[in-house]
C-alpha cells in the first residue's frame, strides 16, 4: 500500500512518536535527562528534514524507532537513547562529530562517532570482505559497548521494516542478520531481541519455511491457549496456598527455534512437542531468591513428574552472560512435555534487559562472570591484529551461541567453558603462557589426551613444559576462541621466522641458477607452485617442501613455450549423460546465472547436493570457479553474509538431460521382501539407477539408505510418493550424505 499521509498529519505522527518514547523508558529520567534527550529529537528532526525513506515515510521515524528499541528493550538511559536519536545525523547529514561534541558533549560525541564508523564500513563492501568489516565493528567493543547495543537496534528495526528493498538485499541482509547480530544480541544477554532478529531473519532467507511455520502456529495456537490454561490452573492454587506473589507467562517457542528442532531432530512440526513453555516469575518472600526458587520448583514437581536429565540449574551457577533461572521439563496433561521456566522478578529483568539490568543490580558474581568478564576477554582477542579476519569472525562466532559446562582448577576454582571445551581449551583459560607450553593433562586424577572432551564437574591439572610448542594439530580439538586466537599466533610466529629463513635461501639459489631475484620472479614461481602468497612460497622453502630439483624444473618450463592462463574457465562444454530415452516433461534441468541468464561452468557444491528443481545459488571461488549451493544449505547465511559480492543468481532451466544423484533415507516396518519390493518399484516404473542400497532391520522395524540417479527435483518427488506405497515403508526423506 503507498503511503499518502500529508506534512500535518507527518508532524502530528512524530509528535506522538516521540511522547511514546519517552513515556516507556526503562530508567527514570531527570529533567536534565529529559532536556538532553530533546535536543537530540530537535537536531534529529532539522538533519533528516529532507530526507524519506524506501516506504516514502519521513526518515526520522527510524531514529526514534532506534531510541525506542534502546529505551523499551534493552533499557539504557538518556545518553543511550540521545545517540540513538543522533545515530545516523553525521553519516547522512551536514553535522560532524566535532558537532556533536560540541552540542551534546564528550560521551553521546564517542557512541555517534562509533555508529558512524561502522555505518561507513559498508561503502567498502565490494573492496574487503564482510568479515574484516565484521571486525572492525567489534573493534568499537573497546571504546563503549552501548555502541554495539544500539547498533544492534537499528539493526532490529531495519530488519522490521525492510520489505521495501529488492529480494536480493534482503536476503544479504538477514543473512548478515543471521550470522552476526543475533548471536551477538543472544551473548550480551538480549534474548527477545535476539529471537526477533532470527524470525526476522529466517523470514526473508527461507519465505516459504517461515510462513508455512507462521500459519501452522496460528492454526494451533488456540488449541495450545487452552493447553497452557490447564497446565497454569493447576499451579496457581498450589503457589497462592503458599502465599507466593507471582506472574504466570506461557511463551510460544519462536519460528527460528521451531525451525531448528525440526531439522535437527528431522521431525515435522506436528512432531515438536515442547513448542511453548511457561514462565513463573515470583517475587521473594524468604529474603533468600534461591530457597524460594527451589520450593516452587517442588511445587511444580508435586504435580507433574520432571524429566531429571532436562533440569537446568542457572541459579547456583549462572551463565557468562548472567542469565539466571531454573529450567525443568516436566509430563504435564496428555502425557506431553511441557518446559517451565522459574526466575525472580531480578532474574526476569536480566533475562529481557541484559546489559542494563546487571549493573542496575550489580553483584560480585556479576562482575567476575557477567559481561564485564565476557568484555575484557574479547578485547584481548580484538587486539591479536595477525588473525585472518573470516577465521577471526568464525572463532568468535564459536563462543557466541555456546552452551557452558563448569569445571573445576586443582584449587577448586570454577571455570566456565563452552560445552565441547578440551582440556587444552581449560590450558588456554587458566593462562595463555600456560596453554602455549601444555604437554599433558590430568581430569580427576588420571592422564589424558589434551583432545580430551571435559564434563561438568571435572577437576582439571595442566602439565607444562617451557621447551613445548604448540603445533597445527592442536587447532582440529579446541574450541575457545581464545585458544584457537592464540595458538594460531603463535603459528604464524613460528611460520613467519621459517618464512624469513626460506627467503634467504630462495634469494641464493636463484642467483646460483643465474635468474632474477626481482617480484616478477617471485610472483612466476608461486604461480608455477599454485601458491597464493610469496609469503607461500618462501615458507615452503624453508621447511623443505620446495627442494632444488623442483626449482630446476620451473627453469626449464620457463624456457619453453609460455602457458595461456587466460581461457576462459567459465564457458561451458558440451554436456555428458545425454539420454535420448526419456522424454522431457520438466523443464528445469539445467543451470543459467545472473540476470542475463549465461550459461556458465559450475560444479554443485557436496555440502548440500543440489539437484534440478532446488533453489539454488552460485557462489564464485578462488580456486574452483562457481559452486552451487541449495538456498537453505547449511553453508548459506554465512557465504552470503561474508561474501555477498560473490554470490550469483542461479536457476534452473530446460536444457539437457543429465542425472544427478539423490539421497534417501527410508524407515518402517520390516516385512518380508521389503528389499525386493523396492527395488521392483524403483527399476520398473521410474526409469532410475540405483548405486546402492543399504538397509538392516532390528526387532520388527527397518532404517536404510538409498543412493539413485535422477533426472530432477520432480521425478524424485514421484518416486518418493511411489516408495511410500509399499507395504511397510512409513518414512521417506530426502539427506545430504550417506
Amino acid at each position: 500500500m503507498a503511503y499518502t499521509a500529508t506534512i500535518e498529519e507527518e508532524k502530528k505522527e512524530i509528535a506522538n512518536r516521540y511522547k511514546d518514547l519517552l513515556k516507556g523508558t526503562y530508567q527514570t529520567l531527570s529533567e536534565d535527562d529529559k532536556k538532553l534527550i530533546r535536543k537530540a529529537f530537535d537536531v534529529a528532526v532539522e538533519a533528516h528534514s529532507e530526507q524519506r525513506r524506501k516506504t516514502g515515510e519521513p526518515y526520522i521515524y527510524h531514529p526514534i524507532a532506534v531510541a525506542k528499541i534502546v529505551a523499551y528493550e534493552i533499557g539504557l538511559g538518556a545518553t543511550s537513547i540521545a545517540a540513538a536519536l543522533l545515530h545516523d545525523v553525521v553519516e547522512d547529514t551536514h553535522y560532524t562529530v566535532d558537532d556533536m561534541e560540541r552540542l551534546f558533549g564528550e560521551t553521546v560525541a564517542r557512541i555517534v562517532s562509533g555508529l558512524t564508523k561502522i555505518s561507513n564500513l559498508k561503502k567498502e563492501q565490494d573492496y574487503s570482505i564482510q568479515a574484516e568489516n565484521f571486525r572492525k565493528m567489534l573493534l568499537t567493543l573497546h571504546d563503549d559497548v552501548r555502541v554495539i547495543l544500539i547498533k544492534v537496534a537499528d539493526r532490529l528495526h531495519n530488519m522490521q521494516t525492510m520489505d521495501a528493498m529488492p529480494p536480493h538485499k534482503q536476503v544479504k541482509i538477514a543473512s548478515e542478520t543471521l550470522y552476526i547480530y543475533a548471536p551477538l544480541a543472544h551473548r550480551l544477554g538480549l534474548y527477545n531481541i535476539k529471537t526477533e532478529l532470527e524470525d526476522l531473519g529466517l523470514k526473508y532467507t527461507e519465505p516459504d519455511v517461515y510462513n508455512d511455520i507462521l500459519n501452522k502456529i496460528k492454526d494451533s495456537k488456540e488449541e495450545q491457549q487452552a493447553y497452557i490454561d490447564s497446565f497454569t490452573s493447576v499451579l496457581k492454587e498450589a503457589l497462592d496456598n503458599e502465599n507466593f506473589k507471582y506472574e504466570i507467562k506461557g511463551r510460544f517457542k519462536s519460528i527460528f527455534s521451531i525451525r531448528r528442532k525440526m531439522r535437527k531432530q528431522n521431525v515435522t512440526f506436528d512432531e515438536v512437542y515442547d513448542k511453548f513453555a511457561i514462565r513463573i516469575i515470583y517475587e521473594p518472600q524468604s529474603g533468600d531468591e534461591k530457597f524460594d526458587a527451589w520450593k516452587i520448583y517442588s511445587i511444580v514437581t508435586d504435580f507433574f513428574k520432571p524429566n531429571p536429565a532436562r533440569l537446568r540449574d542457572w541459579i547456583s551457577q549462572p551463565k557468562s552472560t548472567g542469565y539466571e533461572a531454573l529450567h525443568i521439563t516436566v509430563i504435564g496433561p496428555e502425557a506431553r512435555w511441557v518446559e517451565v521456566q522459574i526466575r525472580s522478578e531480578r532474574m526476569d529483568e536480566i533475562a529481557e534487559k541484559g546489559y542494563a539490568a546487571h549493573f542496575k543490580y550489580k553483584q560480585g558474581n556479576i562482575q567476575e562472570n557477567g559481561l564485564e568478564g565476557w568484555l575484557n576477554k574479547l578485547k584481548e582477542t580484538l587486539e591479536n591484529q595477525s588473525l585472518n579476519a573470516v577465521d577471526f569472525v568464525e572463532d568468535f562466532k564459536l563462543n557466541l551461541y555456546a552452551k557452558e559446562i563448569y569445571v573445576f582448577t586443582p584449587k577448586g576454582d570454577l571455570k566456565s567453558l563452552p560445552k565441547g571445551a578440551s582440556a587444552l581449551d581449560f590450558a588456554f583459560s587458566v593462562h595463555t603462557d600456560v596453554g602455549l607450553k601444555t604437554r599433558g593433562a590430568k581430569v580427576n586424577g588420571k592422564l589424558v589426551p589434551l583432545s580430551y572432551e571435559l564434563k561438568s564437574g571435572d577437576q582439571v591439572e595442566v602439565l607444562t613444559a617451557n621447551n613445548n610448542k604448540p603445533n597445527v594439530r592442536w587447532l582440529d580439538f579446541v574450541l575457545t576462541a581464545r585458544a584457537r586466537t592464540k595458538i594460531k599466533s603463535a603459528l604464524k610466529a613460528e611460520e613467519k621466522k621459517i618464512a624469513e629463513e626460506g627467503k634467504a635461501i630462495l634469494m641464493r639459489k636463484l642467483r646460483h641458477l643465474k635468474l632474477g631475484t626481482d617480484e616478477k620472479t617471485i610472483h612466476e614461481l608461486a604461480s608455477y607452485f599454485n601458491l597464493k602468497t610469496s609469503f607461500d612460497l618462501f615458507y615452503r622453502i624453508g621447511n623443505g617442501a620446495i627442494d632444488n630439483t623442483q626449482l630446476k624444473e620451473f627453469v626449464a618450463q620457463r624456457s619453453s613455450s609460455i602457458v595461456n592462463f587466460f581461457k576462459n574457465p567459465f564457458r561451458r562444454g558440451n554436456h555428458k549423460n545425454i539420454s535420448n530415452t526419456e522424454e522431457v516433461t520438466d523443464k528445469y534441468d539445467s543451470l543459467v546465472f545472473g540476470k542475463e541468464e549465461q550459461t556458465l561452468d559450475y560444479t554443485l557444491a557436496k555440502c548440500c547436493s543440489p539437484i534440478p528443481g532446488d533453489k539454488v545459488f552460485g557462489f564464485v571461488t578462488i580456486n574452483d570457479g562457481i559452486k552451487v549451493h541449495k538456498n537453505d544449505c547449511p553453508n548459506a547465511i554465512s557465504l552470503q553474509s561474508n561474501y555477498a559480492y560473490r554470490i550469483m543468481l542461479a536457476k534452473w532451466i530446460d536444457s539437457t538431460k543429465q542425472e544427478f544423484t539423490a539421497i534417501l533415507h527410508l524407515s518402517g516396518i520390516d516385512n518380508k521382501g521389503i528389499v525386493s519390493n523396492l527395488t521392483r518399484i524403483i527399476s520398473s516404473n521410474m526409469d532410475v539407477n540405483i548405486h546402492s542400497i543399504n538397509i538392516s532391520g532390528t526387532d520388527g522395524v527397518f532404517d536404510g539408505k538409498l543412493s539413485l540417479s535422477v533426472k530432477n527435483k520432480t521425478q524424485l518427488i514421484k518416486l518418493i510418493d511411489s516408495i511410500k506405497k509399499v507395504e511397510g515403508v512409513r518414512k521417506v526423506e530426502r539427506v545430504n550424505t550417506l
